[in-house]
Order: structure tokens, then sequence, then C-alpha cells
């Protein structure tokens, strides 16, 4: 086992339920979203917010590669902050990496990077808006926006991912099921208006699911 499959093995060990290891352990072997967001700010080293962080998986991921100087994650869902703040003590990552409970328009005192992964399809199309506005307003000079989400479109699978979604609606891991899926134009145009340069490209990895990963640049100064 190689230094770095041995970091990411105690990622998932420090959570303390049999249920949530197993998750961490398969996002971590078949989710190409953590390693796309690491190679992406990598080279830009500043602070990230990660909004609807879950259980704080993608800043214990990105403290793993050295990939940020800061990591703040909030989320509406108290049971998975409590989840996530329970493994960050007992990897001993509490005083690096932190997570709150917040609902993702609320500011923030960071300014830096900006994830939202898998989050946006949970809110209706007007609080999409409301959270991409949030989103654009914590991001500094040469930050990143990085999106990770299902794109509306005619595609076998995209209906595949509409039928996931709803199991995990239904098994109780998401107490939400999704709202709206938003197209790519639905994304892209409110972010250009912003001033940001945007690009988009297909991450669906080893999975059946549609998944694309937006990126937006706010130029340096």
């Amino acid at each position: 086992m190689s230094c770095m499959d041995a970091a990411l093995y105690r990622i998932a060990n420090s959570y303390d339920h049999w249920l949530q290891r197993r998750y961490v352990k398969s996002k971590l072997a078949a989710d190409p979203a953590y390693a796309a967001t690491a190679a992406l700010v990598m080279g830009r080293p500043m602070p990230l917010l990660d909004i609807g962080c879950g259980i704080g998986l993608l800043g214990q991921y990105l403290h793993t590669h050295g990939a940020v100087t800061r990591y703040l994650g909030v989320d509406s869902d108290l049971r998975k902050i409590e989840a996530g703040n329970r493994a960050l003590h007992l990897s001993g990552l509490g005083n690096a990496l932190h997570l709150a409970h917040a609902d993702g328009t609320a500011r923030q005192p960071i300014r830096g990077h900006v994830a939202l992964l898998d989050v946006l399809h949970y809110l209706p199309q007007e609080g999409q808006r409301a959270l991409l506005d949030n989103a654009v307003a914590h991001l500094a000079p040469g930050g990143l926006l990085v999106i990770r989400n299902v794109l509306r479109e005619r595609s076998l699978r995209y209906a595949m991912t509409r039928i996931s979604e709803f199991f995990l609606r239904t098994s109780g891991w998401m107490r939400v099921g999704a709202q709206h899926y938003p197209s790519e134009e639905e994304l892209r145009t409110p972010l250009e208006a912003a001033g940001l340069a945007v690009s988009v490209r297909s991450l669906h990895g080893k999975t059946p699911f549609d998944c694309y990963l937006l990126v937006a640049e706010r130029a340096p100064r």
C-alpha cells in the first residue's frame, strides 16, 4: 500500500459508523471529484469554502494532498456536520479544518476558492441562483469556483442519475430530494455575467451517472 493509499484509508477510518466508513471508501475509490478539485487548486494556495460539505470528506482529502491553506465546510444538515466534526477530532485535524452548521447562502469569514459538489440540484431554481451569487461573493482574485453537478440533458446517464437520486431520498441519506436539475446555460450565464471565465467538462468517472465539472475563475488582480 502506497503512502497516499494509506492516508486515504485513514480518512475512511476516522468516521465512527461502519456505513460512513464504507461510503467514504467507495467515494475515494470511484469518485473523481476530489482529485479533480485538488488538481485545480493545488497551484493556487488560498483558503477554500466548501458549501454543502456533508461529512467534510473534501476537506480531509485536500488536506492530505496539501492543496489548501485553510478550509471551512458548511452544510445545513446538522447530522452530517456532527459526524464530520467527530471524524476531524479523531484524525487530529480539528484545528486545521473547520465544519459549521449553516445555510449555504450565509456569508462566511473566508475568501478564496469555493466548492459546490453535488449541491445545486437539491434547491429550486431560485435557490440555485442565490447560492451561486453567494459563492461568487466568496471568491478571491484568482480564485476558482468548482461546481460538480448533474446537468439537465437527454441521455441514459441523466436517466440513471434521476433514479439514483430517488433512492438516495427514500433511503433517508438525503433529507431533501432533487428539486431542479439545471442546464449548462442556467449555470454559465450568471457566472459569465459576474465576470468569471467558465469552462465545463464531463466528470463521469467510473460511474454510470451524469456528472459535469464546471470551473469559474475570477481574474487575478
